[in-house]
């Protein structure tokens, strides 16, 4: 494994990892966030996820691309939440008067600690945080881990562990945007995306979570049959409609690392990642930006130029039970991981 480091700018540090194949992960200690994932395709290095080129860029353009959000990722109604017989009310967004991703400024636009942790067939970057008791209007001192692994075999490991001093809620995500050709401008349309799941969460108008669980059989949310991604653009699904595409909780029928979550193909076939999770559900968003996009490595990014795949428990947990549950008792860690395994041309 090959490991380097340098200035990201703003006192901050990108880490990259090299395997054996020329596989290429980028990290970062702002918001424990993976900038770069690139792999070789022929003679030449493809960029698998979108990101920016600076520290600064992050924060002024868009914070949450790549990173670690948290404490909850998800909204919260109205910011109110009981646990233990107790009402809290946390931080909530100026615009929405809901919570958001766990409040500003959030997991995503912290300095994180990081130590490297050097092996002969595989390598982590292992990112640690404080979030003090009463941040945002949570409970609990939280201590809180990210570890980016890189295998020989391909395997990206994302794994996060929470531990907190009093009982609170924890559901934090990863918010890395997956566009497999290389290019920022070009919309995910043509990508092919198969999901081992059977249902979804139903969405308000305001995108919180009504409670239902919708089968997405006979809708533009069926992924159980791998097809391209225009067959969801182009639909008339009023849910669809809602998000101008996907912002949805997808409930997976299984979980655990033996087993498929999700796999997405580039345009050309050259390549896919498979997803597989310890999480219950994974909200997909497919960057439904409209013509509010950044600009990245110096083009300006496609509305659709991304999808996400946000392991976690279904946002809305903290009232809806059947959702799962996000509690996390004090002084029991949390433990979830998730695999991207990339597969090139000559795997398939």
């Amino acid at each position: 494994m090959k490991i380097s480091q340098k200035d990201f700018g703003k006192g901050f540090h990108l880490i990259t990892l090299e395997n054996a194949h020329g596989l290429r992960l980028s990290v970062s200690d702002l918001g424990a966030r993976i900038v770069s994932l690139n792999t070789p395709i022929g003679d030449k290095q493809r960029e698998l996820v979108l990101g920016f080129d600076t520290a600064e860029e992050y924060l002024v353009k868009d914070p949450y691309i790549g990173a670690t959000v948290g404490r909850t990722a998800g909204r919260i109604e109205n910011g109110r939440f009981n646990l233990n017989g107790t009402d809290y009310q946390v931080t909530v967004d100026g615009e929405t008067n809901h919570s958001l991703h766990g409040g500003k400024p959030g997991f995503e636009s912290k300095k994180w600690n990081f130590v490297i942790l050097e092996g002969i067939n595989e390598a982590s970057v292992l990112f640690t945080l404080t979030s003090p008791d009463g941040e945002h209007g949570f409970p609990g001192n939280l201590d809180v881990e990210v570890r980016y692994t890189l295998t020989n075999d391909n395997v990206w490991r994302l794994t996060t562990r929470g531990i907190s001093d009093r009982d609170t809620l924890f559901n934090p995500t990863n918010h890395v945007y997956f566009n497999l050709t290389g290019d920022c401008a070009q919309p995910i349309d043509q990508h092919k995306l198969w999901l081992n799941s059977s249902s979804f969460a139903e969405l308000r108008s305001d995108t919180i979570p009504s409670g239902n669980k919708l089968k997405v059989t006979g809708t533009a949310f069926d992924f159980t049959t791998e097809k391209i991604l225009s067959t969801l653009f182009t639909s008339n699904f009023e849910q669809k409609k809602l998000a101008d595409g996907m912002d949805h909780p997808f409930i997976l029928d299984k979980v655990g690392l033996d087993t498929t979550a999700a796999t997405l193909t580039s345009p050309d076939d050259k390549v896919r990642v498979v997803i597989k999770t310890e999480a219950s559900s994974m909200v997909l968003f497919t960057a439904n930006f409209g013509e509010n996009t950044p600009e990245m490595h110096g083009k300006k990014m496609a509305n659709h130029g991304g999808i996400t795949f946000e392991t976690q428990t279904a946002p809305g947990a903290e009232q809806f039970p059947a959702f799962g549950s996000i509690k996390l008792n004090a002084l029991k860690p949390m433990l979830i991981a998730t695999e991207f395994i990339i597969e090139g041309k000559e795997e398939q």
